[in-house]
Protein backbone atom coordinates (compact mmCIF):
# COMPACT_ATOMS: atom_id res chain seq x y z
CA UNK A 1 0.00 0.00 0.00
CA UNK A 2 1.57 3.44 -1.31
CA UNK A 3 -0.09 5.68 1.30
CA UNK A 4 0.71 3.33 4.13
CA UNK A 5 2.71 6.78 6.07
CA UNK A 6 -1.09 8.13 6.03
CA UNK A 7 -1.80 6.06 9.39
CA UNK A 8 1.84 5.94 10.93
CA UNK A 9 1.36 7.19 14.55
CA UNK A 10 4.99 7.49 15.69
CA UNK A 11 8.25 5.80 15.10
CA UNK A 12 7.57 2.53 16.30
CA UNK A 13 4.74 1.85 13.86
CA UNK A 14 7.29 1.26 11.30
CA UNK A 15 8.51 -1.77 10.44
CA UNK A 16 11.56 -1.20 7.97
CA UNK A 17 14.62 0.09 10.31
CA UNK A 18 15.98 2.41 8.20
CA UNK A 19 12.35 4.12 7.92
CA UNK A 20 12.31 4.24 11.57
CA UNK A 21 15.64 5.80 11.87
CA UNK A 22 14.26 8.72 9.51
CA UNK A 23 11.10 8.96 11.31
CA UNK A 24 13.03 8.98 14.94
CA UNK A 25 15.57 11.67 13.82
CA UNK A 26 12.51 13.79 12.63
CA UNK A 27 10.54 13.15 16.03
CA UNK A 28 13.87 14.55 17.83
CA UNK A 29 14.54 17.64 15.37
CA UNK A 30 12.21 20.16 16.90
CA UNK A 31 12.95 19.63 20.76
CA UNK A 32 16.52 19.34 19.73
CA UNK A 33 16.39 22.70 17.57
CA UNK A 34 14.22 24.54 20.90
CA UNK A 35 16.84 22.95 23.94
CA UNK A 36 19.81 23.67 21.08
CA UNK A 37 18.37 27.59 20.85
CA UNK A 38 18.48 27.93 24.59
CA UNK A 39 21.77 26.69 25.36
CA UNK A 40 23.43 28.54 22.67
CA UNK A 41 22.08 31.58 23.69
CA UNK A 42 23.64 30.60 27.22
CA UNK A 43 26.85 30.12 26.11
CA UNK A 44 26.87 32.98 23.49
CA UNK A 45 25.98 35.23 26.74
CA UNK A 46 29.00 34.40 28.29
CA UNK A 47 31.73 34.20 25.59
CA UNK A 48 30.25 36.53 22.66
CA UNK A 49 27.85 38.73 24.95
CA UNK A 50 27.89 41.72 22.36
CA UNK A 51 26.62 39.13 19.65
CA UNK A 52 24.07 38.19 22.10
CA UNK A 53 23.17 41.58 23.24
CA UNK A 54 22.56 42.91 19.19
CA UNK A 55 21.22 39.54 18.69
CA UNK A 56 18.44 40.11 21.78
CA UNK A 57 17.36 43.22 20.83
CA UNK A 58 17.04 42.53 17.38
CA UNK A 59 14.88 39.56 17.98
CA UNK A 60 12.47 42.14 20.48
CA UNK A 61 12.05 44.23 17.80
CA UNK A 62 10.66 41.37 15.51
CA UNK A 63 8.44 40.27 18.21
CA UNK A 64 6.94 44.08 18.49
CA UNK A 65 6.47 44.38 15.19
CA UNK A 66 5.05 40.63 14.93
CA UNK A 67 2.57 41.46 17.82
CA UNK A 68 1.65 44.71 15.80
CA UNK A 69 0.94 42.65 12.60
CA UNK A 70 -1.38 40.45 14.61
CA UNK A 71 -3.12 42.54 16.22
CA UNK A 72 -4.00 43.94 12.63
CA UNK A 73 -4.82 40.54 11.66
CA UNK A 74 -7.05 40.41 15.02
CA UNK A 75 -9.06 43.35 14.56
CA UNK A 76 -9.89 42.47 10.77
CA UNK A 77 -11.61 38.79 12.07
CA UNK A 78 -13.26 40.25 14.67
CA UNK A 79 -14.91 42.60 12.25
CA UNK A 80 -15.67 40.01 9.79
CA UNK A 81 -16.96 37.24 12.87
CA UNK A 82 -19.72 40.16 13.56
CA UNK A 83 -20.48 40.97 9.98
CA UNK A 84 -20.88 37.02 9.66
CA UNK A 85 -23.20 36.88 12.36
CA UNK A 86 -25.41 39.28 11.39
CA UNK A 87 -26.31 37.95 8.03
CA UNK A 88 -29.08 35.19 7.70
CA UNK A 89 -27.60 32.62 5.72
CA UNK A 90 -30.57 30.97 5.50
CA UNK A 91 -31.59 33.37 3.25
CA UNK A 92 -28.66 33.40 1.55
CA UNK A 93 -28.58 29.77 0.46
CA UNK A 94 -32.56 30.39 -0.84
CA UNK A 95 -30.79 32.35 -3.45
CA UNK A 96 -27.70 30.76 -4.24
CA UNK A 97 -27.81 29.90 -7.41
CA UNK A 98 -25.91 26.18 -8.05
CA UNK A 99 -25.69 25.67 -11.69
CA UNK A 100 -21.83 26.17 -11.48
CA UNK A 101 -21.50 24.59 -8.48
CA UNK A 102 -18.91 21.29 -8.80
CA UNK A 103 -21.24 19.45 -6.66
CA UNK A 104 -23.92 17.30 -8.39
CA UNK A 105 -26.95 18.49 -6.96
CA UNK A 106 -30.01 20.10 -7.10
CA UNK A 107 -30.60 22.59 -3.81
CA UNK A 108 -28.68 23.29 -1.36
CA UNK A 109 -31.49 21.10 0.78
CA UNK A 110 -29.67 18.10 -0.43
CA UNK A 111 -26.72 18.99 1.98
CA UNK A 112 -26.72 16.66 5.37
CA UNK A 113 -24.90 17.57 8.21
CA UNK A 114 -23.51 14.79 10.17
CA UNK A 115 -22.70 16.51 13.71
CA UNK A 116 -20.49 13.69 15.82
CA UNK A 117 -20.05 14.34 19.49
CA UNK A 118 -17.59 11.96 21.61
CA UNK A 119 -18.36 11.64 25.08
CA UNK A 120 -16.39 10.25 28.27
CA UNK A 121 -17.03 11.80 31.70
CA UNK A 122 -18.48 15.17 30.71
CA UNK A 123 -21.75 15.99 32.73
CA UNK A 124 -24.96 15.93 31.69
CA UNK A 125 -25.71 19.58 31.72
CA UNK A 126 -22.99 19.75 29.46
CA UNK A 127 -24.18 17.93 26.63
CA UNK A 128 -27.81 19.25 27.50
CA UNK A 129 -26.69 22.44 26.33
CA UNK A 130 -24.68 21.32 23.39
CA UNK A 131 -27.56 19.07 22.19
CA UNK A 132 -29.87 22.21 22.63
CA UNK A 133 -28.16 24.58 20.18
CA UNK A 134 -28.21 22.17 17.91
CA UNK A 135 -31.81 22.11 18.27
CA UNK A 136 -32.49 25.30 17.97
CA UNK A 137 -30.28 26.00 14.91
CA UNK A 138 -31.47 27.88 11.91
CA UNK A 139 -30.77 24.69 9.66
CA UNK A 140 -33.54 21.89 8.73
CA UNK A 141 -33.71 19.07 11.37
CA UNK A 142 -34.47 16.43 8.56
CA UNK A 143 -31.40 16.96 7.20
CA UNK A 144 -28.90 16.38 10.60
CA UNK A 145 -27.62 13.83 11.41
CA UNK A 146 -26.40 13.51 15.43
CA UNK A 147 -23.70 10.84 16.31
CA UNK A 148 -23.60 10.77 20.14
CA UNK A 149 -20.43 8.40 20.76
CA UNK A 150 -19.73 7.65 24.27
CA UNK A 151 -16.73 5.46 25.79
CA UNK A 152 -17.48 2.04 26.75
CA UNK A 153 -14.75 2.13 29.26
CA UNK A 154 -17.16 5.12 31.22
CA UNK A 155 -20.43 3.09 30.78
CA UNK A 156 -21.03 2.96 34.78
CA UNK A 157 -20.56 6.71 34.57
CA UNK A 158 -22.37 7.46 31.05
CA UNK A 159 -25.66 4.64 30.97
CA UNK A 160 -27.78 7.65 32.95
CA UNK A 161 -26.56 10.16 30.76
CA UNK A 162 -27.38 8.56 27.69
CA UNK A 163 -30.73 7.33 29.04
CA UNK A 164 -31.53 10.94 29.60
CA UNK A 165 -30.03 12.61 26.42
CA UNK A 166 -31.89 9.61 24.39
CA UNK A 167 -35.65 10.24 26.26
CA UNK A 168 -35.19 14.32 25.32
CA UNK A 169 -33.30 14.68 22.12
CA UNK A 170 -33.62 11.00 20.18
CA UNK A 171 -36.69 12.51 18.35
CA UNK A 172 -35.15 16.06 17.17
CA UNK A 173 -33.04 15.32 14.25
CA UNK A 174 -33.42 13.49 11.23
CA UNK A 175 -31.14 10.86 12.75
CA UNK A 176 -29.82 10.50 16.70
CA UNK A 177 -27.62 7.42 17.18
CA UNK A 178 -25.79 6.28 20.20
CA UNK A 179 -22.86 4.59 19.78
CA UNK A 180 -20.37 3.19 22.28
CA UNK A 181 -16.84 3.12 21.70
CA UNK A 182 -14.99 -0.09 22.50
CA UNK A 183 -12.21 -0.25 24.82
CA UNK A 184 -9.21 -1.77 24.49
CA UNK A 185 -9.33 -1.73 20.73
CA UNK A 186 -5.83 -3.19 19.16
CA UNK A 187 -3.59 -0.05 18.15
CA UNK A 188 -5.90 2.78 18.94
CA UNK A 189 -5.11 5.37 21.55
CA UNK A 190 -7.74 5.81 23.70
CA UNK A 191 -9.10 9.32 23.26
CA UNK A 192 -11.45 11.81 20.77
CA UNK A 193 -9.98 10.74 17.88
CA UNK A 194 -10.68 7.47 17.64
CA UNK A 195 -13.95 7.65 19.48
CA UNK A 196 -14.56 10.16 16.51
CA UNK A 197 -13.99 7.86 14.26
CA UNK A 198 -16.05 4.90 15.60
CA UNK A 199 -19.10 7.14 15.62
CA UNK A 200 -18.16 8.21 12.17
CA UNK A 201 -18.47 4.14 10.73
CA UNK A 202 -21.10 3.36 12.57
CA UNK A 203 -23.17 6.20 10.78
CA UNK A 204 -21.53 5.31 7.40
CA UNK A 205 -22.64 1.87 7.93
CA UNK A 206 -25.95 2.54 9.88
CA UNK A 207 -27.49 5.72 8.37
CA UNK A 208 -25.63 6.70 5.24
CA UNK A 209 -24.61 3.74 3.25
CA UNK A 210 -28.14 2.00 4.53
CA UNK A 211 -29.88 5.47 2.96
CA UNK A 212 -27.42 5.80 0.19
CA UNK A 213 -26.95 8.93 1.04
CA UNK A 214 -24.01 10.64 -1.71
CA UNK A 215 -20.78 11.53 0.97
CA UNK A 216 -20.18 14.78 -1.25
CA UNK A 217 -23.76 15.55 -0.22
CA UNK A 218 -22.47 15.19 3.86
CA UNK A 219 -20.75 17.85 5.65
CA UNK A 220 -19.16 16.11 9.21
CA UNK A 221 -18.78 18.42 11.91
CA UNK A 222 -16.83 17.06 14.31
CA UNK A 223 -17.06 18.84 18.07
CA UNK A 224 -15.80 18.74 20.98
CA UNK A 225 -18.73 17.85 23.33
CA UNK A 226 -18.91 21.05 24.77
CA UNK A 227 -19.32 22.98 21.32
CA UNK A 228 -22.26 24.93 21.27
CA UNK A 229 -23.24 26.17 17.93
CA UNK A 230 -24.58 29.85 17.35
CA UNK A 231 -27.93 29.80 14.90
CA UNK A 232 -26.91 30.06 11.72
CA UNK A 233 -24.03 27.92 11.77
CA UNK A 234 -24.58 25.25 9.37
CA UNK A 235 -26.40 27.70 7.33
CA UNK A 236 -23.08 29.36 7.17
CA UNK A 237 -21.09 26.41 6.60
CA UNK A 238 -23.16 24.67 3.90
CA UNK A 239 -23.35 28.37 1.97
CA UNK A 240 -19.51 28.04 2.18
CA UNK A 241 -19.37 24.44 1.52
CA UNK A 242 -21.37 25.07 -1.72
CA UNK A 243 -19.81 28.31 -2.79
CA UNK A 244 -15.98 26.25 -2.30
CA UNK A 245 -14.20 25.63 -5.73
CA UNK A 246 -13.21 22.28 -4.36
CA UNK A 247 -15.39 21.51 -1.13
CA UNK A 248 -14.50 18.00 -1.17
CA UNK A 249 -10.97 18.72 -0.79
CA UNK A 250 -11.70 21.69 1.87
CA UNK A 251 -11.95 21.71 5.52
CA UNK A 252 -13.84 24.56 7.24
CA UNK A 253 -12.39 26.59 10.13
CA UNK A 254 -15.42 28.35 12.20
CA UNK A 255 -14.10 30.85 15.42
CA UNK A 256 -13.69 28.65 18.80
CA UNK A 257 -14.62 31.32 21.71
CA UNK A 258 -14.26 29.40 24.93
CA UNK A 259 -17.02 31.62 26.33
CA UNK A 260 -19.51 29.25 27.39
CA UNK A 261 -18.12 29.03 31.42
CA UNK A 262 -15.97 32.38 31.13
CA UNK A 263 -17.80 33.99 33.85
CA UNK A 264 -17.34 31.52 36.39
CA UNK A 265 -13.26 30.68 35.38
CA UNK A 266 -10.39 31.61 37.42
CA UNK A 267 -8.46 34.37 35.73
CA UNK A 268 -5.67 32.33 34.42
CA UNK A 269 -8.28 30.20 32.81
CA UNK A 270 -9.43 32.83 31.55
CA UNK A 271 -6.81 34.65 29.68
CA UNK A 272 -5.50 31.31 28.17
CA UNK A 273 -9.32 30.98 26.50
CA UNK A 274 -9.07 34.41 25.19
CA UNK A 275 -5.75 33.73 24.11
CA UNK A 276 -6.53 31.21 22.23
CA UNK A 277 -9.57 32.34 20.75
CA UNK A 278 -7.27 35.16 19.42
CA UNK A 279 -5.02 32.85 17.86
CA UNK A 280 -7.32 31.15 15.75
CA UNK A 281 -8.96 34.55 14.81
CA UNK A 282 -5.61 35.76 13.79
CA UNK A 283 -4.71 32.36 11.86
CA UNK A 284 -8.06 32.79 10.06
CA UNK A 285 -6.83 36.02 8.32
CA UNK A 286 -4.04 33.76 6.76
CA UNK A 287 -5.85 30.94 5.19
CA UNK A 288 -2.75 29.65 3.59
CA UNK A 289 -1.40 28.89 6.68
CA UNK A 290 -4.45 27.47 8.50
CA UNK A 291 -4.64 23.73 10.01
CA UNK A 292 -7.62 22.40 11.42
CA UNK A 293 -8.45 23.02 15.30
CA UNK A 294 -10.35 21.51 17.37
CA UNK A 295 -14.23 21.62 16.20
CA UNK A 296 -14.04 22.25 12.80
CA UNK A 297 -16.13 20.25 9.47
CA UNK A 298 -15.14 18.77 6.19
CA UNK A 299 -16.70 16.78 3.57
CA UNK A 300 -17.73 13.17 4.76
CA UNK A 301 -16.21 12.33 1.50
CA UNK A 302 -12.64 12.81 2.13
CA UNK A 303 -12.59 11.60 5.45
CA UNK A 304 -14.25 7.91 3.48
CA UNK A 305 -11.01 8.59 1.24
CA UNK A 306 -8.30 8.78 4.01
CA UNK A 307 -9.91 6.35 6.06
CA UNK A 308 -11.23 8.58 8.99
CA UNK A 309 -9.56 10.00 11.43
CA UNK A 310 -6.31 8.27 12.55
CA UNK A 311 -6.96 6.31 15.84
CA UNK A 312 -3.33 6.34 17.28
CA UNK A 313 -2.30 10.04 17.71
CA UNK A 314 -3.52 12.32 20.16
CA UNK A 315 -3.35 15.19 18.02
CA UNK A 316 -6.24 14.21 15.49
CA UNK A 317 -8.15 17.62 14.24
CA UNK A 318 -4.53 18.78 12.90
CA UNK A 319 -4.04 14.82 11.83
CA UNK A 320 -6.69 14.60 9.46
CA UNK A 321 -5.67 17.97 7.42
CA UNK A 322 -2.08 16.37 6.90
CA UNK A 323 -3.33 13.00 5.62
CA UNK A 324 -6.16 14.97 3.48
CA UNK A 325 -2.60 17.21 2.24
CA UNK A 326 -0.92 14.16 0.87
CA UNK A 327 -3.67 11.71 -0.13
CA UNK A 328 -4.66 13.99 -2.59
CA UNK A 329 -1.01 15.32 -3.49
CA UNK A 330 -1.26 18.79 -1.58
CA UNK A 331 -4.50 19.70 -3.24
CA UNK A 332 -6.19 20.41 -0.02
CA UNK A 333 -6.86 23.44 2.00
CA UNK A 334 -8.41 25.28 5.10
CA UNK A 335 -11.31 27.42 4.53
CA UNK A 336 -11.89 30.09 7.41
CA UNK A 337 -15.40 31.08 8.00
CA UNK A 338 -15.65 33.91 10.57
CA UNK A 339 -18.56 32.29 11.91
CA UNK A 340 -18.09 31.49 15.98
CA UNK A 341 -18.76 28.23 17.75
CA UNK A 342 -19.06 28.47 21.43
CA UNK A 343 -16.91 26.39 23.73
CA UNK A 344 -15.68 26.00 27.57
CA UNK A 345 -12.98 27.33 28.95
CA UNK A 346 -11.00 25.28 31.39
CA UNK A 347 -12.21 25.17 34.63
CA UNK A 348 -11.81 22.43 37.11
CA UNK A 349 -13.37 21.73 40.71
CA UNK A 350 -10.55 23.69 42.54
CA UNK A 351 -8.34 26.31 41.58
CA UNK A 352 -5.34 24.35 42.14
CA UNK A 353 -6.89 21.38 40.03
CA UNK A 354 -7.61 24.10 37.26
CA UNK A 355 -4.17 25.16 37.33
CA UNK A 356 -2.70 21.74 36.57
CA UNK A 357 -5.82 21.28 34.12
CA UNK A 358 -4.17 24.34 31.94
CA UNK A 359 -0.89 23.15 31.91
CA UNK A 360 -1.75 19.23 31.23
CA UNK A 361 -4.14 20.88 28.03
CA UNK A 362 -1.32 23.36 26.46
CA UNK A 363 0.72 19.98 26.76
CA UNK A 364 -1.60 18.00 24.85
CA UNK A 365 -1.85 20.71 22.36
CA UNK A 366 1.93 21.61 22.34
CA UNK A 367 2.05 17.33 21.94
CA UNK A 368 1.38 18.33 18.34
CA UNK A 369 4.83 19.11 17.25
CA UNK A 370 5.19 15.35 16.45
CA UNK A 371 3.37 16.51 13.65
CA UNK A 372 5.97 18.04 12.04
CA UNK A 373 7.78 14.46 12.03
CA UNK A 374 4.95 13.11 9.97
CA UNK A 375 4.58 16.24 7.54
CA UNK A 376 8.58 15.58 6.84
CA UNK A 377 8.81 11.66 6.39
CA UNK A 378 4.87 12.29 4.16
CA UNK A 379 6.89 14.77 1.99
CA UNK A 380 9.95 12.30 1.36
CA UNK A 381 7.12 9.80 0.43
CA UNK A 382 4.98 11.60 -1.36
CA UNK A 383 6.95 13.02 -5.06
CA UNK A 384 3.86 14.58 -6.45
CA UNK A 385 3.66 17.95 -4.41
CA UNK A 386 5.97 20.98 -5.33
CA UNK A 387 8.93 20.95 -3.38
CA UNK A 388 7.54 25.23 -2.65
CA UNK A 389 4.93 23.60 -1.01
CA UNK A 390 6.35 21.36 1.09
CA UNK A 391 9.24 24.10 1.93
CA UNK A 392 6.54 26.69 2.84
CA UNK A 393 4.41 24.24 5.11
CA UNK A 394 7.72 23.06 6.61
CA UNK A 395 8.88 26.13 7.96
CA UNK A 396 5.24 27.18 9.52
CA UNK A 397 5.69 24.44 11.39
CA UNK A 398 8.72 24.37 12.74
CA UNK A 399 8.80 28.13 13.18
CA UNK A 400 5.52 27.86 14.93
CA UNK A 401 6.28 24.99 17.36
CA UNK A 402 9.55 26.73 17.41
CA UNK A 403 8.43 30.22 18.75
CA UNK A 404 5.62 28.61 21.24
CA UNK A 405 8.85 26.75 22.97
CA UNK A 406 11.09 29.59 23.00
CA UNK A 407 10.21 32.92 22.30
CA UNK A 408 8.79 34.08 25.42
CA UNK A 409 11.46 32.49 27.25
CA UNK A 410 14.36 34.82 25.36
CA UNK A 411 12.05 37.85 25.44
CA UNK A 412 11.22 37.86 29.62
CA UNK A 413 14.07 35.55 31.01
CA UNK A 414 17.23 34.83 28.54
CA UNK A 415 17.36 38.73 27.61
CA UNK A 416 19.37 39.77 30.20
CA UNK A 417 22.25 37.33 30.43
CA UNK A 418 24.76 38.75 28.52
CA UNK A 419 24.14 41.50 31.85
CA UNK A 420 25.07 39.09 33.96
CA UNK A 421 26.89 36.20 32.03
CA UNK A 422 29.21 38.84 30.25
CA UNK A 423 32.03 39.86 32.45
CA UNK A 424 33.72 43.02 33.39
CA UNK A 425 34.63 43.62 29.75
CA UNK A 426 31.08 44.14 28.42
CA UNK A 427 29.77 45.81 31.49
CA UNK A 428 32.05 48.94 30.12
CA UNK A 429 30.53 48.78 26.59
CA UNK A 430 28.13 51.22 25.71
CA UNK A 431 25.48 47.89 24.09
CA UNK A 432 25.89 46.92 27.89
CA UNK A 433 24.40 49.99 28.94
CA UNK A 434 21.59 50.66 26.27
CA UNK A 435 20.82 46.51 25.92
CA UNK A 436 18.19 46.75 29.36
CA UNK A 437 16.98 50.20 28.08
CA UNK A 438 15.95 49.28 24.50
CA UNK A 439 14.72 45.95 25.67
CA UNK A 440 12.43 47.41 28.46
CA UNK A 441 11.34 50.58 26.51
CA UNK A 442 10.56 47.99 23.73
CA UNK A 443 8.96 45.39 26.07
CA UNK A 444 6.75 48.43 27.99
CA UNK A 445 5.52 49.89 24.40
CA UNK A 446 3.87 46.10 24.20
CA UNK A 447 1.85 46.38 27.27
CA UNK A 448 -0.39 48.52 24.33
CA UNK A 449 -0.94 44.72 22.79
CA UNK A 450 -2.00 43.45 26.24
CA UNK A 451 -4.42 47.08 26.18
CA UNK A 452 -5.69 45.69 22.99
CA UNK A 453 -6.49 42.15 24.03
CA UNK A 454 -8.60 43.22 26.98
CA UNK A 455 -10.35 45.31 24.97
CA UNK A 456 -11.24 42.53 22.50
CA UNK A 457 -12.03 40.29 25.29
CA UNK A 458 -14.77 42.57 27.04
CA UNK A 459 -16.14 42.69 23.75
CA UNK A 460 -16.47 38.70 23.18
CA UNK A 461 -18.36 37.90 26.76
CA UNK A 462 -21.43 36.80 26.94
CA UNK A 463 -24.39 39.04 28.49
CA UNK A 464 -22.83 39.12 32.79
CA UNK A 465 -24.87 36.87 34.94
CA UNK A 466 -26.76 39.20 37.63
CA UNK A 467 -25.10 38.06 40.72
CA UNK A 468 -22.03 39.71 39.39
CA UNK A 469 -21.19 43.16 39.99
CA UNK A 470 -19.28 46.06 37.44
CA UNK A 471 -15.77 45.25 39.13
CA UNK A 472 -16.14 42.13 37.48
CA UNK A 473 -15.37 43.96 34.09
CA UNK A 474 -12.30 45.46 36.08
CA UNK A 475 -10.41 42.53 37.15
CA UNK A 476 -11.32 41.30 33.10
CA UNK A 477 -9.13 44.08 32.00
CA UNK A 478 -6.57 43.55 35.04
CA UNK A 479 -5.55 39.98 34.11
CA UNK A 480 -3.84 40.70 31.37
CA UNK A 481 -1.03 42.15 33.13
CA UNK A 482 -0.20 39.12 34.26
CA UNK A 483 0.05 37.54 30.60
CA UNK A 484 3.93 37.51 30.67
CA UNK A 485 4.28 35.02 33.36
CA UNK A 486 1.48 33.20 32.23
CA UNK A 487 3.06 32.61 28.71
CA UNK A 488 6.72 31.28 30.11
CA UNK A 489 5.18 28.86 32.83
CA UNK A 490 1.94 27.75 31.35
CA UNK A 491 2.54 27.54 27.71
CA UNK A 492 6.57 27.64 27.16
CA UNK A 493 7.16 25.30 29.82
CA UNK A 494 4.60 22.77 28.08
CA UNK A 495 5.81 23.19 24.96
CA UNK A 496 9.28 22.09 25.61
CA UNK A 497 7.90 19.53 28.10
CA UNK A 498 6.04 17.74 24.60
CA UNK A 499 9.11 18.40 22.91
CA UNK A 500 11.37 16.44 25.11
CA UNK A 501 8.98 13.96 25.66
CA UNK A 502 9.65 13.55 22.14
CA UNK A 503 13.53 13.72 22.08
CA UNK A 504 13.07 10.83 24.76
CA UNK A 505 10.91 8.89 22.40
CA UNK A 506 8.02 8.81 26.27
CA UNK A 507 5.25 8.69 24.07
CA UNK A 508 1.92 10.07 25.87
CA UNK A 509 -1.72 8.96 25.92
CA UNK A 510 -4.70 11.13 25.29
CA UNK A 511 -5.25 13.34 28.38
CA UNK A 512 -9.18 14.00 28.65
CA UNK A 513 -9.67 18.06 29.72
CA UNK A 514 -12.06 17.94 32.60
CA UNK A 515 -15.23 19.84 32.05
CA UNK A 516 -16.90 21.33 34.74
CA UNK A 517 -19.55 23.95 34.96
CA UNK A 518 -20.71 25.34 38.09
Amino acid sequence: MNDYYLKIGNASDLKNPKERAIFRFFEILPGLLSWGTLITIVVLSWLKPVWMAIFIIAFVVYWFFRAIYFYFHLRSSYRKMRINEKIDWLEKLNKLKLNRSPLLIKAWQDIYHLVILPIYKEPFILLQDTLTNLKLANYPKEKMIVVLSAEERARQHLDPIVNQVKEEFSQSFFKFLITWHPANLKGEIPGHGSNDAWGAKVAKKLVIDTLKIPYENIIVSSFDVDTCVFPDYFSCLTYYYLKSKKPTRTSFQPIPLYINNIWQAPALSRTFAFSSTFWQMMCQERPEKLLTFSSHAMSFKAMVDVGFKQTNVISDDSRIFWQCFFKYDGDYRVQPIFYPLAMDANVAQTFWRTIINIYKQQRRWAWGVGEIAFFLFGALKNRKIPFSKKFSRAFDLFEGHWSWANASIIIFCLGWLPLILGGVEFSQTIISYNLPRAVSFILTFSMLGIVGSAYFSILLLPPKPLHYGRSKYFIFFIQWFFLPLIMIFFSALPALDAQTRWILGKYMGFWPTEKVRK
